[in-house]
């Protein structure tokens, strides 16, 4: 059975049984977010019997709950780290060359005013070494009444102008989908709600670990050269059952979501709050209005939801008002939230904005740890974690190996697609690739029509709910497709179309139906509406 019909409906009884029988894999990777998704690419591509498991679902983490941005970093020339800046922004155009749709150049915006830092200058001094490493010049100066003309809701006492530059956008668990679909085309088995609950040794080494099926508590032994623990910010977990000190450093950033209406911005705005001078993104994503990110110690780190307080709320409204306060935004205008962990490395710096965001390697007698690091430089990471691993690996191959992430996908002959304008066109290329020749031919002659309130087309849900792993109401609604986040109630103001489609493509009974609802009201109520 090929490995990447093992997410079709049905199909994770016949990964589980790939699992049990496999006698020995050359890697385990704990960790189904983008920096295992990552490893996986990158071990399958050379070769490696390669298994990768998360215990919850893929992108459940850190990853389906960042910022969305695939961004270089400016804070990083500021604090004199030239190197990581050159490999982020030479990251991040390779992925808006290979991933056009989903991957995507985004404006950014800064104000400047009168007595404020940084200045014009020192801003656009910064710049320069931005776009030198970029190969391109995107920034812009403009003065203040250009730069009204830009956003008219903006504050203007006291604007100087401001300066436009450039980063990218994402759907960050919609990437992880497609980097995990390129680690299955060679040949990488990859599963969901099946954790690492314990490490095998032999003596002081690793050899394998004990696998724990949530869904069923089945548990299964398997054996392996190495395990590659990328489980992020709990990387502490399976580091502790070799005795390794705890070096995580746990920060909960969070987000709100408004109508695009109530806030329209074009370009991310880059406000520094009045309350500390912390710097955060206003922008457009998905059809509406986004505002974060906070940055706090989360240290009582479970496996359960994070969530965003509210004074983490009254913190982002705060900035929002006082950078456009004609807008005058309220608590009633958010539509949802979200919060996630970050995995800090920890240096001791007095709050958790201060510590770097590069990541970390630790190698612990044949379990490979790694955490922190930037969405945007996934695959440096996957590359430094390999070389790590590499000595335990008994077939490790010789070589040069193709740096291209994703493989090219040809737009589909089928005169629907043809039919649909340009924009769209391009989202469904970039966030299917070559699987979108499926989700075309199983899509109901109205289900290329966009759901009201974001830019996914019914045939979104169709197509994740019977080819990507759905076990739940909430992967579908806020991992695979986003309408959890960006339509109100969660989604569920178009319950009845939704249940038809989970009852046909994934078999749900009306019981089931009501169980699912059930789970992912409480979720979504806890964790992505208000706080209580």
């Amino acid at each position: 059975m090929q490995t990447n019909s093992m997410w079709h409906t049905g199909g994770r009884e016949q990964a589980l049984a790939t699992l049990k029988a496999e006698q020995h894999w050359d890697i385990i990777i704990a960790g189904g977010g983008i920096t295992g998704a990552g490893i996986a690419r990158e071990a399958a591509r050379r070769g490696l019997k390669t298994l990768l498991l998360e215990r919850q679902d893929f992108a459940w983490g850190t990853s389906s709950r960042s910022s969305k941005m695939v961004h270089g970093g400016l804070r990083y020339i500021a604090a004199g780290d030239i190197k990581t800046t050159m490999h982020s922004v030479q990251e991040r155009e390779r992925l808006m060359t290979e991933l056009p749709g989903l991957v995507d150049r985004m404006g950014y915006l800064m104000a400047h005013y009168q007595g404020g830092f940084p200045g014009p200058f020192v801003f656009n001094t910064l710049l320069r070494v931005y776009d030198f490493f970029a190969g391109k010049r995107y920034r812009q100066f403009f003065p203040s009444a250009a730069f009204q003309f830009l956003s008219p809701l903006i504050r203007q006492q006291s604007l100087l102008g401001g300066t436009q530059f450039a980063d990218a956008v994402t759907d960050d668990s919609r990437l992880v989908l497609r980097v995990l679909r390129e680690a299955q085309r060679d040949g990488a088995v990859v599963v969901n709600y099946l954790g690492v609950s314990e490490l095998q040794k032999d003596g002081e080494r690793v050899c394998g670990a004990v696998l724990t099926d949530t869904l069923s508590g089945e548990s299964y032994c398997v054996r392996a050269d190495v395990v590659v623990n990328a489980t992020g910010a709990w990387a502490d977990q399976l580091r502790g059952q070799m005795q390794a000190s705890p070096r995580i450093r746990p920060a909960r950033g969070s987000h709100i979501v408004v109508p695009s209406w109530r806030l329209p911005v074009a370009q991310s705005f880059t406000a520094l709050h009045p309350k500390d001078q912390r710097p955060i993104f206003i922008f457009p994503w998905e059809g509406r209005t986004v505002v974060g990110t906070t940055d706090l110690d989360n240290p009582k780190l479970d496996n359960q939801e994070a969530r965003m307080t509210r004074d983490e709320l009254n913190y982002l409204l705060e900035v929002a008002r006082y950078q456009f306060p004609q807008a005058e935004l309220s608590e009633s205008d958010v539509i949802s939230s979200w919060a996630g962990v970050r995995p800090l490395v920890s240096s001791g710096a007095l709050n958790p904005s201060k510590e770097k965001r590069d990541h970390s390697v630790w190698d612990d007698n044949g379990l490979v740890s790694v955490s922190g690091g930037k969405l945007t430089t996934f695959r440096l990471i996957a590359l430094d974690v390999l070389n790590a691993a590499r000595p335990y690996i008994q077939r490790f191959p010789d070589g040069e190996f193709e740096q291209r992430l994703f493989t090219p996908a040809q737009a589909p002959a089928d005169a629907r697609f043809r039919g649909l304008p340009g924009y769209l066109q391009k989202r469904l290329l970039g966030h299917y690739g070559a699987e979108l020749s499926t989700l075309l031919a199983e899509a109901r002659d109205d289900e290329l029509e966009l759901i009201p309130g974001c830019r996914c087309c019914w045939a979104e849900l169709r197509y994740s709910a019977g080819h990507e792993a759905v076990e739940h109401l909430d992967d579908l609604l806020l991992r695979r497709t986003r309408i959890g986040l960006l339509v109100e109630q969660g989604g569920l103001i178009y319950a009845d179309r939704i249940r038809r489609i989970c009852s046909e493509a994934l078999g749900w009974s009306e019981a089931r139906w009501q169980q699912e609802r059930e789970r992912y009201e409480h979720i979504w109520r806890s964790a992505y509406s208000l706080p209580e």
